[in-house]
């Protein structure tokens, strides 16, 4: 379980990066645990979304059906972060 609000990943040049957690999720139906994550240093805006085991360790997420869930709960998120 991923119980702090940062993560580091590693960039493709190997340099550990911190991230800013902005929320977690769990899809009833697989039961498997996603986080989305954003790089509080880009103004970007861009999000970044994984999924993860129980020690935390990030994983992909490898197929469309998921992406597509992931996007749905994204969209979600978005909008009640807009009505705040």
């Amino acid at each position: 379980m991923i119980e702090s609000n940062t993560l580091f990943v590693r960039d493709a040049d190997g340099k550990e990066q911190e991230m800013e957690i902005l929320f977690t999720f769990e899809d009833e139906g697989t039961g498997k645990k996603y986080v989305v994550f954003s790089d509080p240093q880009e103004e970007s805006g861009e999000v970044f979304a994984s999924a993860y085991d129980e020690e935390g360790n990030l994983l992909p997420i490898e197929t469309d059906s998921e992406w597509n869930m992931v996007e749905e709960i994204l969209g979600a998120f978005s909008e009640d972060e807009d009505q705040e």
